[in-house]
């Protein structure tokens, strides 16, 4: 199993020294917010997206996909009634495929709950048909380039729109597309899905829905320092990528970084590594 750290955690290292950090605790690669990387993403160049790929690769890590995409330029929205800024919205999201397959990624997750949510006058009916025109565009983009791109369900805390993985999977399904594919945010399932997080996985990984999971739990603080119990999702994702279910990355994306966020991208790793080596052990001694 590959575990990522989603890069904002350990702001404001600069990007290489964060590659050291997160390398040096034992991680696999990043999961990376691309306004870390330049106030306007927009203005990231094919070189520059190279570059970072060679960053994280002399640190002995991967770039394993994008996240957070619409926090930068400013102004966006895959729900506007207005036709030039869902349009510019689909620019940025091509754009940042475009990147995340520079850098050697191979998924990008689509939260971004403000850019989503349904504006004053817009029906819930009305933004979920704008956000699946955006998305079917996103999708065929990301098929082209080689990479996945996935709409995350998050809590209805956070936004009014696609909140559970079903009403994602309904999007994906109609749109289908082998560019797009839904995950599991374990923070936002685990405060509004009806099954545990693992059986919510051991349902949908199979049908070949789920592309990435991001650990965190409900409290929005790491995996470990929240009462969501860990081992039986991470024993459902070795069971599903044996069984040939999930072939993606676990990323560790907590919002609420106790005590701050290095110990907690320091705690989280240990914490997870501490029980794949337990199941590990009881495996062999079973």
């Amino acid at each position: 199993m590959k575990f990522a750290l989603c890069n904002e955690v350990l702001q404001p290292m600069p990007f290489a020294q964060q590659c050291e950090f997160a390398a040096k605790l034992g991680y696999d690669g990043l999961e990376v917010a691309p306004f870390t990387l330049a106030a306007d993403p927009m203005q990231i160049t094919d070189a520059q997206a190279r570059e970072f790929a060679r960053v994280a690769q002399d640190h002995g890590l991967r770039i394993f996909g994008l996240h957070w995409l619409l926090v930068a330029p400013a102004g966006l929205s895959i729900v506007s009634d207005d036709t030039s800024v869902r349009d510019r919205t689909v620019g940025v999201m091509s754009r940042l495929i475009e990147l995340c397959a520079l850098m050697g990624g191979n998924y990008l997750v689509h939260g971004s709950p403000k850019q989503r949510s349904a504006p004053a006058g817009c029906t819930r009916e009305e933004a979920l048909a704008r956000a699946t025109d955006c998305f079917a565009k996103a999708g065929a983009a990301a098929a082209s380039a080689g990479v996945v791109y996935c709409i995350e369900p998050l809590s209805t805390r956070e936004t009014d729109l696609i909140n559970t993985v079903e009403e994602a999977a309904q999007i994906v399904d109609a749109i289908n597309s082998p560019g797009l594919k839904t995950m599991v945010d374990c923070s936002a399932a685990g405060q509004v899905e009806k099954q545990p997080v693992h059986e919510l996985m051991a349902r949908w990984m199979p049908s070949g829905h789920i592309a990435h999971v991001q650990v965190n739990d409900p409290n929005r603080r790491g995996p470990g320092q929240g009462s969501m119990q860990f081992t039986p999702i991470l024993q459902t994702i070795a069971r599903m990528h044996a069984q040939g279910h999930y072939e993606g990355i676990v990323a560790v994306e907590p919002f609420d970084y106790v005590p701050d966020g290095p110990a907690c991208a320091a705690h989280s790793i240990g914490y997870l590594k501490g029980i794949m080596e337990s199941l590990a052990y009881h495996d062999a001694h079973a």
